[in-house]
């Protein structure tokens, strides 16, 4: 019995080493395939194809390398491998990778969409040779000298065999591209034989030279290859033809293939038919928040076409080899301040950079308008002026290279340096005015020059409106003051260099707040300009009509404000009346509250006392320094 135990005990031990043999084999082997294949699995418990794509990469920076071979039915008898990292993207900070979404292709199915590339039998048969020549060398071998490489982006959608073109051996040093559905992420060039990650997941293609027919294979926006035929598909962006941002005036300034269509009162730019199409309507008059005085302006249509278009752009009649520059002279024109204000000092401010050169086109035109200001016209253009509605009237169709649509109009007769395009200021107009008439004096007199002469104050008379009650006192008061005192009563109709020579005599100009004191454009540089403001809180529209524009002038500006006891409005209401108390909270009623009541309602009897003291003042601007 002794013996039949240690006999058992003897059989369980040799079963026991023989076990251990068994699993030691077996952990080797193990070992030595996860070692060999990283993709290879133990426990069929997952998918074939996701098993290794489960397990966290222990080292980020590796990539898996998984050769593919070239199957003996491919077409055209071709046998190549292809490098293909396959390596999932990395997960979160324990290693767990984000959730597949329903449809989508795991990361081995992208290897096995991955395209083969056509060759040539010859270089098929030669590339069979290599690979006997190169089996056991693993999946990470250098390309063959000379191949090169194609780096595609892996994102989200399939390879296919439409997907993918071999770029030739030897090329010039690529530029740059960006993908069209990851704009965030760019390809940039790399030298040969290098793998650039994109994401995590990579493919390196080794292939031949491309052939003509692979060249011509469309390539879809998710791979960086270069295609000049997708850039000349997309529409061109053109600049915005008008710009709308102006409190004064929406101006379109545009170049190209210009057709001024007059009959429809447009002006037609022909484009190319892929760029992208624009239409604006504009009002060509500097007054654009002004409903009443926009009424009267008629709208011009800025817009682009293709010459293949259906209708077809109009037909030129007619082609110039100047700009065009088109404005209106309806709105509030025929006033001599809106005439400045609204027309000429923009006007000089849009054309002046062309010196003459250019072509004046007007809507709402008046006969009378272009007689009176004919000399300034002739100045600022070498052409006559075009009637946009006699073009109509004849169906003509004028063709222009450059052309803008209204005018650039800044503050009330002023030209603001920083704003103006050719860095124009207002004394450049007032010199523009004085030489277009001839006006002789550029300066004022001077006192005790050895001349004699008196200052010369020149008293703009109103006979409606505003009519100061008292002149024939306060000429006297001007001559015992020692200036040569005259009346100016100039009428709409005179003409402009008759009104510009009196008043270019005068070294001090005065008058009540009203169109007339316009003229003081007219006065040498250094003169003095003295507004008497009516009763009534008008200070701020005197100052911004006339004596703002009067300083940028280079003129000096004296503003009296008249008191209670001047106005004749005294006569009209009580004392006690808001008139009178708070003036101002009448201006809530409108504009045309203010203009019947407080400038229309009103005539003026200067306080000769008050007047002595602004002469005097006046008077020291003159004496010899």
């Amino acid at each position: 019995m002794k013996q039949q135990g240690l006999g058992g005990v003897r059989f369980e031990s040799q079963r026991f080493r023989l076990l251990s043999i068994v699993v030691g084999c077996f952990l080797i082997s193990v070992t030595f395939l996860l070692s060999t294949r990283p993709e290879a699995t133990v426990f069929d418990t997952l998918s074939p194809k996701m098993a290794w794509l489960e397990e966290p990469r222990s080292t980020p920076a590796t990539s898996a390398i998984k050769t593919v071979k070239s199957s003996s039915s491919s077409p055209r008898g071709l046998g190549r491998d292809f490098l293909v990292d396959v390596a999932p993207k990395l997960g979160d900070a324990l290693g767990r990778q984000p959730e597949q979404s329903a449809g989508e292709k795991t990361e081995t199915e992208w290897v096995k969409d991955t395209v083969i590339i056509q060759e040539s039998s010859a270089v098929a048969a030669e590339r069979a040779e290599q690979e006997e020549a190169e089996q056991g060398h693993g999946a990470g071998e250098d390309a063959t000298p000379g191949a090169t490489e194609e780096v595609v982006r892996d994102d989200a959608v399939p390879i296919t065999a439409a997907a993918i073109t071999a770029r030739p051996a030897v090329e010039p040093t690529p530029t740059p591209t960006t993908t069209t559905r990851h704009d965030q992420d760019q390809l940039l060039p790399m030298p040969e034989g290098e793998t650039r990650k994109a994401g995590g997941r990579m493919m390196k293609l080794q292939a031949e030279p491309e052939t003509t027919e692979q060249q011509q294979l469309p390539t879809p926006g998710r791979f960086e290859t270069p295609e000049p035929e997708r850039a000349a598909r997309d529409q061109q962006p053109l600049p915005p033809l008008c710009d709308f941002s102006d409190r004064r005036s929406d101006v379109c300034d545009f170049t190209g293939d210009i057709r001024m269509d007059a009959n429809a009162s447009s002006f037609v730019v022909v484009v190319d038919a892929a760029t992208a199409a624009q239409s604006h309507k504009v009002r060509p008059y500097p007054r654009k928040g002004d409903q009443t005085c926009m009424g009267r302006v008629p709208e011009i249509t800025v817009r682009t076409t293709s010459s293949s278009s259906t209708p077809p752009p109009p037909q030129c009649t007619r082609t110039h080899s100047v700009p065009a520059v088109t404005f209106s002279i309806g709105g509030y024109t025929g006033n001599i301040f809106h005439d400045f204000s609204d027309v000429l000092v923009p006007l000089y401010n849009t054309v002046h950079r062309y010196r003459g050169d250019v072509q004046l086109v007007m809507a709402n035109v008046a006969p009378w308008w272009l007689v009176k200001y004919d000399k300034l016209l002739r100045e600022l253009s070498r052409h006559a002026p075009l009637d946009l509605a006699a073009a109509a009237a004849k169906g003509e169709t004028h063709c222009f290279r450059h052309a803008v649509v209204s005018l650039r109009a800044h503050r009330e007769l002023i030209i603001e340096r920083n704003r103006s395009p050719d860095g124009l200021a207002t004394p450049d107009f007032t010199r523009f005015i004085r030489r277009a008439l001839s006006l002789p004096r550029d300066a004022p007199t001077r006192l005790a020059d050895g001349t004699g002469r008196k200052p010369r104050l020149l008293i703009i008379a109103r006979h409606r409106t505003r009519i100061l009650l008292n002149l024939g006192d306060m000429m006297r008061v001007a001559e015992e003051a020692g200036f040569e005192a005259a009346v100016s009563e100039s009428d709409v109709g005179d003409s402009i260099s008759r009104v510009g020579a009196e008043i270019n005599s005068a070294d001090v100009l005065l008058g009540v707040h009203g169109a007339g004191l316009t003229n003081m454009m007219f006065l040498a540089p250094g003169a003095t300009m003295v507004q008497v403001v009516p009763w009534g809180g008008l200070q701020w529209i005197a100052r911004m009509d006339y004596g703002d524009p009067a300083e940028a002038m280079g003129l000096r500006y004296v503003q009296y404000e008249i008191g209670v006891e001047e106005s004749s409005l005294k006569d009209k209401y009580p004392r006690g009346h808001k008139i009178f108390t708070d003036p101002t909270s009448l201006h809530k009623k409108g504009f045309g509250f203010m203009r019947r009541t407080l400038m229309d309602g009103q005539n003026i009897t200067l306080d000769l006392g008050r007047f002595r003291g602004v002469l005097q003042q006046a008077l020291g601007n003159y004496l010899v320094q």
